[in-house]
C-alpha cells in the first residue's frame, strides 16, 4: 500500500509568478493564510524565486517584511522558499559569507524548507546554501533542474540525487520548469528516485505542454512522496496543475491525499477575485497550452518575456527568429537547463543574436562569465570557436565560482550605513543582491507600480523619469513619474530643420543604466565600454564605435532608457 501524497500549494509563489509576472501584493495574500494554513500541505511555498526582486523593484514592498507577516499567519503549515543555489535570488553568484547571512536571515524571518537549486546542476554551487540551510535547523530540498538534451539522462539526475543525499538534504525535487516531462520519464525518474535513495521525493511541473496531471499520476504510480500544485484560478498554463482537481483526481486510490475539497472550495473563491484583481498582466500567452515548448524547450514564463522583450524593441515580427535561435544558442553554451538564470543569458543572447543581424556581434556580460565558467561547469561542452571569439585568451575556472570571490557583507552593509539607507542585516542583504535598485527602495524613493493592460509588465521595465502625478488607486496614494516619448533625441536647429547630433552614442536596448565607465572630458578608443545597462536582468556593455573625447553625457546610474535613447555624445 502507497503513502498518501502531500501537496506543496505554489499559489503565494509560483503560481502568481508563472501567471501574473510575480506581481501579487502582501495585501492579497494575508487574508487567505488562515484558511490555508487549516487544508493540511506539505508546504506552502510563498517567497524566494523573482518574489523578492519584484517586491523592491515594482510593489514598494519590503520582501522581509512580507515573509514575517505570512509567518505569523501559517502557524501548522511550513513556509518553503525556493533560492538559487550561490545565486541566491540574484542573478550572479555571491559569496559564501552573502550566502550564510542570506540563509540565516530567511530562517530566522519565517522560512522553514529551502528548496535549493542551480541552474547548471553543479552541485558545488549548492553545498553552501544546504549546509548553512541546514545547521540552522530547516529542511532542504535538494533540486534537479530537468531538462531534456542530448546529454541529460535519468541516470545522471539520480547521480546527482545522491550528491545531494549525501549533502543531507531532507528531499529532492525534480523541477520542470518548462514541462517538459513525460508520464514514461515521470514514472522512471521517480521509481529509481525512490529506489536508489531514501530521499522523500517532490515532483514539481508547470503545464505549458498539457501533459503534466498525467504525468503526476505516473508519478503517484512510481511512489512520488509530494506534488506541486497551484489553487485551480491561477492554475494551468505556465504554472502548475490545479490543486482542487489533483485533490478530486487522487480521492479513492492508495495515493488520497485527505484534503477537503470544500475547505479548497473557499479558497478557490478567493483567489477567484484576486484572479479578477489582476486581469489586467494576465498574460493569455501564459494561461494556454502550448506543446510546441518540447520542440523549443523554452519555459513559458521566458516565452511571455520574450514577447515582451521583442515588443519594447519594435520587433515582435522576429519572434519566430528568436524562437528557432534559442536552441543553436543552448547548443554552443553546452545545453544548459532553462532556468533563471540560464534561461535569461540564453534568452537575451538569442534577441541580440537575431536584432544584431550577426550571431554574437553583441555579448552580455553575463555570456562571457558563463563562457569564463564563473556560473559553474555546464553540462557539455561549450563550442570551442565561440569560447575563443568571445574571451580570446581570457583564462577559463575550473574551480568552484564563488571560491574566487572575496567576502563582502560587512563592506556592503558599512557602506549602506554611511549613505543613511541599511538599518539592519535584512537592509545589507536586499543591498548587496540589487545594488543598482535597493539604495531608491531603501531610501523610499521607489515609485509603486499599479495593474497595467496586458504585456505592459516586463521585468526590466523603465520607472521613474518625469514628469510628476499623484494617481489614487485603490485606496491608496502614489507619486507617478512618466516620460514622454521621444524626448531623449538629441537634435540641434539647422535654419528649421533638426537633425541628430554628430557623435551621439544611442542605447540599443531597453533597460536601465547601471554603471557610467566614463566622464565628460575623457578620451576613449574604439570598443571601449563607456557605460553598462542592466536588460532582462542581464548587464550589457555599450562600447564606442569611434575613437574620441566625450562631449556630454545625459544619463546616470538609475536612469531607465529606450533603445534608441541618446546617453552621451563622443567627438
Amino acid at each position: 500500500m502507497m503513502a498518501k501524497v502531500r501537496f506543496t500549494e505554489t499559489a503565494l509563489r509560483d503560481a502568481h509568478q508563472s501567471l501574473l509576472a510575480t506581481r501579487m501584493r502582501t495585501r492579497d495574500m494575508i487574508p487567505v493564510a488562515k484558511e490555508m494554513d487549516k487544508v493540511g500541505y506539505f508546504s506552502v511555498e510563498a517567497w524566494g524565486g523573482a518574489t523578492f526582486d519584484t517586491c523592491i523593484r515594482y510593489l514598494n514592498e519590503d520582501p522581509w517584511e512580507r515573509l514575517r507577516q505570512l509567518k505569523s499567519e501559517f502557524k501548522k503549515t511550513p513556509i518553503q522558499m525556493l533560492l538559487r543555489g550561490q545565486n541566491l535570488v540574484g542573478y550572479k553568484h555571491y559569496p559564501d559569507d552573502i550566502v550564510t547571512k542570506f540563509v540565516e536571515k530567511s530562517y530566522e524571518n519565517g522560512v522553514d524548507i529551502f528548496r535549493v537549486f542551480d541552474a547548471l546542476n553543479d552541485v558545488r554551487n549548492m553545498e553552501k546554501a544546504i549546509t548553512v540551510a541546514k545547521d540552522q535547523g530547516a529542511h532542504v530540498q535538494g533540486t534537479i533542474s530537468y531538462t531534456i538534451s542530448p546529454v541529460h539522462t535519468i541516470d545522471g539526475f539520480v547521480d546527482l540525487a545522491k550528491h545531494l543525499e549525501a549533502l543531507d538534504c531532507d528531499s529532492v525535487a525534480v523541477k520542470d520548469m518548462a514541462g517538459l516531462i513525460t508520464p514514461a520519464a515521470a514514472y522512471e525518474l521517480v521509481s529509481k528516485l525512490k529506489e536508489e535513495t531514501d530521499l522523500l521525493v517532490d515532483l514539481h511541473c508547470h503545464c505549458t505542454s498539457g501533459m503534466t496531471p498525467i504525468s503526476y499520476y505516473a508519478a503517484c504510480q512510481a511512489g512520488v512522496d509530494i506534488l506541486d500544485t497551484a489553487i485551480s484560478p491561477l492554475a494551468w498554463g505556465t504554472s502548475q496543475p490545479p490543486t482542487e482537481s489533483m485533490v478530486a483526481a487522487l480521492q479513492g486510490t492508495e495515493f488520497d491525499t485527505g484534503l477537503d475539497l470544500k475547505l479548497l472550495a473557499s479558497i478557490k473563491e478567493y483567489f477567484e477575485d484576486i484572479k479578477e484583481k489582476y486581469l489586467g498582466i494576465l498574460d493569455p500567452i501564459s494561461t494556454s497550452i502550448d506543446a510546441d515548448v518540447l520542440l523549443y524547450q523554452i519555459p513559458g514564463g521566458m516565452l511571455s518575456n520574450l514577447i515582451s522583450q521583442l515588443k519594447e524593441q519594435n520587433a515582435l515580427d522576429r519572434y519566430n527568429d528568436v524562437l528557432d535561435e534559442m536552441p543553436r544558442v543552448r547548443k554552443d553554451m553546452g545545453y544548459p537547463p532553462l532556468v533563471t538564470p540560464t534561461s535569461q543569458i540564453v534568452g537575451i543572447q538569442s534577441v541580440m543574436n537575431v536584432l544584431g543581424g550577426e550571431r554574437y556581434k553583441t555579448v552580455s556580460n553575463e555570456v562571457k562569465d558563463y563562457m569564463k565558467g564563473m556560473y559553474g561547469k555546464p553540462p557539455a561542452p561549450v563550442d570551442e570557436k565561440l569560447s575563443k571569439k568571445i574571451l580570446g585568451d581570457e583564462e577559463i575556472i575550473s574551480c568552484r565560482p564563488a571560491d574566487l570571490l572575496e567576502p563582502e557583507f560587512d563592506k556592503i552593509k558599512a557602506d549602506g550605513k554611511e549613505k543613511g539607507f541599511v538599518k539592519s542585516d535584512e537592509d545589507a542583504l536586499t543591498y548587496a543582491l540589487y545594488p543598482p535598485i535597493a539604495p531608491k527602495f531603501l531610501k523610499g524613493e521607489t515609485v509603486e507600480e499599479e495593474l497595467k493592460a496586458p504585456h505592459a509588465f516586463s521585468e526590466d521595465e523603465a520607472i521613474g523619469i518625469p514628469t510628476q502625478y499623484n494617481v489614487e488607486v485603490d485606496g491608496d496614494m502614489y507619486e507617478v513619474k512618466i516620460m514622454p516619448t521621444g524626448f531623449m533625441e538629441i537634435e540641434e536647429a539647422d535654419n528649421g530643420n533638426f537633425h541628430p547630433v554628430e557623435g551621439g552614442v544611442t542605447s540599443s536596448m531597453n533597460g536601465m543604466v547601471i554603471k557610467l565607465k566614463v566622464n565628460v572630458g575623457d578620451k576613449v578608443t574604439k570598443g571601449s565600454t563607456i557605460c553598462v545597462i542592466e536588460a532582462m536582468k542581464m548587464e550589457n556593455d555599450i562600447q564606442s564605435e569611434v575613437d574620441g573625447v566625450v562631449e556630454e553625457i545625459f544619463v546616470e546610474p538609475g536612469d531607465a532608457v529606450n533603445a534608441g535613447d541618446t546617453l552621451m555624445v563622443i567627438k
